[in-house]
């Protein structure tokens, strides 16, 4: 893949070509090219950078969008939707193994698909849109990607609350209420059963062993109401 086919893909066009090439550049080629003279960049240091506008750039949405959740929820979202495994498939969604340049034995030892080289091309990336475009078009690049990412990161967790969360505040000022209905069985082996209210109606009802285990049923009913998750059972 040619930069200007990739720079097509991720709809950015570099005003400063060389800030691309340093992204894409693995250390290895960096290795292999360097024989004498100016020494060729590659993208470690970028790659540090963009680690920070990434965590910033994270931390700012999920704050934003979940208004109502606590510290440590946030944290948790916020490592597994910037974890290398979640970069690394964000890298391939926009075919950054193919735009790499890499040495000949990390070639031939698949580097192109390697999850590490692609995590941390993705975040060197990231900081080489910020330096050349601001601020404004590291978001514009990075938030199409991340958020989809962090839906996925909820549903793979099974944290439904998160995602009816983030469902509800697309709508300005409304919020939604986890009511105990009900509860039976032995004090060391109860049942919790939670309605979720939207609007003072009810649009979701589940049990569980815990208040918390019910609330999360209760908003995988919802969601699967509002159609923002498929019926799994």
């Amino acid at each position: 893949m040619t930069n200007k086919d990739f720079c097509e893909t991720i709809g950015y066009d570099f005003r400063n070509p060389s800030l691309l090439d340093e992204a894409l550049t693995h250390s290895s080629y960096a290795n292999e090219h360097n024989r004498g003279g100016e020494k060729l960049k590659f993208n470690e240091r970028l790659e540090f950078f963009g680690d920070a506008i990434l965590e910033f750039l994270c931390s700012e949405y999920l704050f934003s969008a979940y208004k109502n959740l606590p510290e440590g929820t946030l944290t948790k979202m916020r490592a597994a939707a910037v974890c290398e495994e979640s970069l690394a498939v964000l890298g391939r969604r926009i075919g950054l193994g193919e735009a790499l340049y890499l040495g000949k034995g990390e070639e031939q030892n698949g580097g192109r698909e390697n999850p590490s080289i692609i995590a941390d091309a993705f975040e060197a990336l990231l900081a080489a849109i910020y330096l050349d475009g601001g601020r404004d078009a590291a978001e514009a690049f990075l938030y199409p990607l991340l958020i989809p990412q962090i839906k996925t990161v909820c549903v793979q967790s099974k944290d439904y609350k998160s995602l009816l969360q983030q469902f509800i505040q697309n709508e300005p000022g409304e919020s939604v209420e986890y009511v105990l209905e009900s509860e039976d069985g032995p004090s060391h082996n109860k049942t919790f059963y939670m309605c979720v209210k939207y609007q003072n109606n009810v649009v979701g009802r589940g049990s569980g062993k815990s208040k918390r285990a019910a609330e999360q049923a209760a908003a995988h009913d919802a969601l699967v109401l509002f159609g923002e998750i498929a019926d799994e059972t």
